[in-house]
C-alpha cells in the first residue's frame, strides 16, 4: 500500500517570484478573468514538468490536479477526504500560477514533490476522479485570496502553528490555527512512535546546522510551541537548535513529528518517542478521512483545520 506523503512546501521557498513562460502573464490573465467579486472565470492552463521524464507538458489545472490527489493521497480512501485533498492542492496550485512563480525549470509547476507537490498519475482511478470533479474550481480563500495550503499525514492528535511546526520565521498568517484533529485512524506506528538515531550522526548533522558539537552528553526538549510541539531541541545544556530543521536534517520519515513524548541520550543512542507524522501545520489527511467517515463533508473538512477561510468556487 502506498504511504501517505507530507507535503511539507519546500517548493514554497525554493521557487522564485517572477513572470510566467505561459503566452500570456498569469497577472494578465487574472486581471481579464476574474469578475467583480473576486471569481476567476478561467479554469488555467500549466506548464507542468514532468520530474520522470524531463519533459514539459501542458495541462489544464484539473487534469493536472488528478495526478497530484492520487499522489498526495491513498486513492482507495473516502471520497470527501479525496476532496478536501483535492481543495487543498488546487488553492497551492492556483496561489503559485497568480503569483507567477516559476520552478527551477521556468515552469508552473513540476511533479518533484522536492520542488512542488507529489504526483501519480498511474495512480488515479474513479475515486480520484469523482474527488477532482466534485470540487471543480474550488479553492480555499482568506479574505478572498487564496491561501498557503498546508497539511500534513497526521496531526497526532493537535494541529500547529505555522511558527513551531514549520519554523516559520513570519507571524502566524492569521488563517492558521491549532485544533484538536481526530487522528485515531492512523496505524500504530503514527500514532506512537520511537526514533532512535547514533549519536555521531546527530553530531555530523548540528555540524551542517551551524552548531558545533564534538560529542553529547545530554539532550533535551527545550521551548515548546501552543500545540505541544517541540520548537526547540537542546544538547549539552547550552547548544539550542531548532527542532522542524533539526528533523528534516536527520530524516523527516524517521523522526516522524516534533508533537514529542521525550527524547533522551541512550548510551551511543539518542532516542525519540512521540506521535503523528509530519509538520502538523494546516490539515491532517488522517484527521480528514476520519471526519469523512464520519460523514462530513469536504468543505467541512477544510473549514474546521483552517480559520477564517472560505470555499470559493473560481470556474465551472
Amino acid at each position: 500500500m502506498r504511504k501517505i506523503i507530507c507535503f511539507m512546501m519546500i517548493g514554497m521557498f525554493v521557487m522564485v517570484f517572477s513572470g510566467c513562460d505561459l503566452n500570456q502573464s498569469p497577472i494578465k490573465d487574472q486581471q481579464e478573468n476574474k469578475s467583480n467579486d473576486n471569481t476567476q472565470l478561467i479554469e488555467p492552463t500549466l506548464s507542468v514538468y514532468m520530474h520522470d521524464t524531463g519533459e514539459t507538458k501542458q495541462m489544464k489545472l484539473e487534469e493536472y490536479l488528478a495526478g497530484v490527489v492520487a499522489g498526495e493521497m491513498k486513492n482507495d480512501w473516502q471520497v470527501e477526504a479525496l476532496a478536501a485533498q483535492a481543495i487543498i492542492a488546487r488553492t497551492f496550485t492556483l496561489q503559485a500560477f497568480e503569483k507567477g512563480q516559476l520552478t527551477k525549470e521556468g515552469t508552473n509547476a513540476s511533479t518533484d514533490i522536492k520542488e512542488f507537490q507529489a504526483y501519480n498519475a498511474s495512480a488515479i482511478n474513479d475515486n480520484v476522479r469523482n474527488a477532482v470533479q466534485m470540487t471543480r474550481g474550488k479553492v480555499v480563500t482568506y479574505q478572498s485570496t487564496p491561501i498557503m495550503g498546508w497539511f500534513h499525514a497526521s496531526a497526532g492528535g493537535q494541529t500547529a502553528m505555522a511558527k513551531e511546526g514549520l519554523d516559520y520565521k513570519e507571524e502566524d498568517p492569521p488563517f492558521i490555527q491549532s485544533v484538536p484533529s481526530p487522528d485515531d485512524m492512523a496505524p500504530a506506528d503514527v500514532q506512537s512512535w520511537t526514533a532512535t538515531f547514533p549519536a555521531s550522526d546527530v553530531i555530523k548533522k548540528l555540524e551542517e546546522l551551524g552548531k558545533s558539537v564534538t560529542t553529547i552528553s545530554s539532550v533535551t526538549i527545550g521551548k515548546k510551541g501552543v500545540s505541544g510541539r517541540a520548537t526547540t531541541i537542546v544538547f549539552n545544556g547550552d547548544v539550542e537548535v531548532s527542532a522542524p530543521k533539526l528533523r528534516l536534517a536527520i530524516g523527516s520519515t524517521v523522526l516522524k513529528s516534533m508533537l514529542l513524548d521525550s527524547v533522551e541520550l541512550s548510551g551511543n543512542d539518542i532516542i525519540f518517542k512521540g506521535k503523528g507524522y509530519g509538520h502538523g501545520v494546516g490539515m491532517s489527511q488522517w484527521g480528514a478521512q476520519k471526519m469523512a467517515t464520519d460523514g462530513k463533508k469536504a468543505d467541512e473538512i477544510v473549514t474546521y483545520y483552517f480559520k477564517d477561510v472560505k470555499v470559493e468556487k473560481r470556474w465551472e
